[in-house]
């Protein structure tokens, strides 16, 4: 009789003990020209990033010129003194580097990544970039065809419709935030390279920017690099810019973008609300969280898997746009799509979960649960220095302090049920929700008014 062979087996790994974690403190200092810098020392990072806050808010973009930043920031990388367009990328592609920018409410953005190797060269590219951008003519000309091209397309995505739409209708005409980010086809056709040196040279300096570096930094010379790079951006002294106060309109309604013979909905559910400044933001971040924050969450227990009127519905809140006395402003919306013909009653149950959530709150598991998912995996979710320099440059942007993620964290662990449930109650009602839908009007319109969630508006898709 044959005898089976048997099989030594690996000793199974166990899991090691659990080490505290807090998100990474950063050094503060301030080079000569004035430009402040955040950098933080992570070990094993050996791909660096860098983020620069400039303090040109999209506010401060002139009448009629809506875009005009964002024009400006895709032309930082389009040439400079030193460099034509085609040699800085040329230039930052032997360096292994990546530079991206872009524009939004509280002011511009550019990110730079780079192996720390070619650290010291893929400054100097940014510092020339901030330094003596060429805004060449035929160069913000390519840009603004560009974005030209681009605006049909967005109109065309019913996400990016509805993001436009609630925006127009949460905020007064006067207001900024009422209109599109990178402008309209009317206010783009007016920028030319006069006009975006313009903004540069009143708004862009060091003294008013911050630069965050994250990064493995052994055996750098930070000090002498940053002198040698972003230190010879010079730039006249001035005030950060004053932020104006904003109000919005909640009142309850729902607005319709016609698309006829489509056959999903895109809604677009939302209000202004309290920012990260505000004492309720943790629990309103928990209480969001077991509203629509996973595949877990109340709306998507119902709304996709009792229901399958979705592939996915997410409740969310994003800051706007921060003060430095601490006022602000943040989105509070709920965003998914579902197929024609069920947009009333998914509708009809969405403001279902909403009235049960302020009726019975939410239970101690869902608490748990979505502690553990915000908290319990933020380890993995900063595991890259460009998570961490984001996150510091969100910090700057918002005038919060360095140490404010990591003590986020530790009030999301120790806040309670019944207070994310009173928070996630105080930031849905049902009574003051501005509901954008982008659909086939004839189809939902009728099923959308028997439903007495608000005044119902039917616009068309342009």
């Amino acid at each position: 009789m044959t005898e089976l062979a048997t099989m030594d087996f690996h000793p199974q790994p166990q899991a090691g003990e659990a080490r505290p974690w807090a998100f990474p403190a950063p050094e503060r200092g301030t080079l000569d020209n004035g430009l402040t810098v955040l950098h933080c020392h992570r070990p094993g990072q050996q791909v660096v990033a860098v983020e620069v806050v400039l303090d040109a808010p999209l506010d401060a973009e002139p009448a009629g010129l809506d875009g005009v930043a964002t024009i400006m920031t895709r032309a930082f990388s389009e040439g400079t003194d030193k460099h034509t367009a085609e040699e800085f990328a040329a230039e930052l592609e032997r360096c292994g580097a990546t530079l991206d920018s872009h524009a939004d409410h509280p002011g511009v953005r550019l990110s730079l990544e780079v192996p720390v190797s070619r650290l010291e060269k893929a400054l100097g590219l940014l510092a020339d970039a901030l330094r003596a951008p060429a805004f060449e003519d035929s160069e913000i000309e390519r840009l603004v065809a560009n974005r030209l091209d681009e605006i049909p397309h967005e109109t065309a995505n019913p996400g990016r419709r509805a993001a436009k739409e609630l925006s127009r209708q949460l905020f007064p005409a006067t207001s900024r935030m009422s209109r599109p980010r990178q402008g309209t086809e009317e206010t783009v056709e007016g920028i030319d390279s006069a006009a975006v040196r313009a903004f540069y040279e009143r708004h862009v300096r060091p003294a008013t920017a911050t630069a965050v570096i994250v990064g493995d930094l052994t055996g750098v010379d930070l000090d002498a690099l940053l002198g040698d790079t972003l230190g010879a951006w010079t730039g006249s002294p001035a005030k950060p810019s004053v932020v104006p106060s904003v109000s919005a309109d909640d009142t309850g309604r729902v607005i319709i973008v016609d698309r006829p013979g489509s056959v999903q909905t895109q809604l677009l559910i939302g209000r202004v609300g309290a920012d990260r400044h505000d004492r309720v933001w943790p629990a309103q971040v928990l209480g969001t969280y077991c509203l629509g924050g996973t595949l877990t969450s109340r709306l998507d227990r119902v709304l996709r898997e009792e229901k399958g009127y979705t592939y996915g519905v997410r409740a969310f809140g994003q800051v706007l746009r921060s003060a430095s006395d601490g006022s602000g402003v943040a989105m509070l919306a709920i965003s998914g799509s579902v197929d024609t013909p069920n947009t009333g009653p998914a509708l009809d149950d969405l403001w279902t979960v909403l009235r049960t959530l302020a009726a019975e709150g939410l239970t101690d598991a869902e608490r748990d649960v979505a502690v553990q998912n915000l908290v319990g995996v933020a380890p993995l979710k900063f595991e890259t220095a460009a998570a961490v320099a984001g996150t510091l440059a969100d910090q700057v942007e918002q005038y919060l302090p360095d140490d404010y993620q990591s003590t986020l964290y530790r009030q999301l662990a120790a806040t309670g049920t019944v207070e994310a449930t009173a928070a996630a109650v105080s930031a849905f009602p049902v009574d003051r929700l501005v509901t954008v839908l982008v659909g086939d009007a004839a189809q939902i319109e009728e099923p959308v008014r028997a439903l007495g969630i608000g005044e119902v508006t039917v616009v068309p898709a342009e």
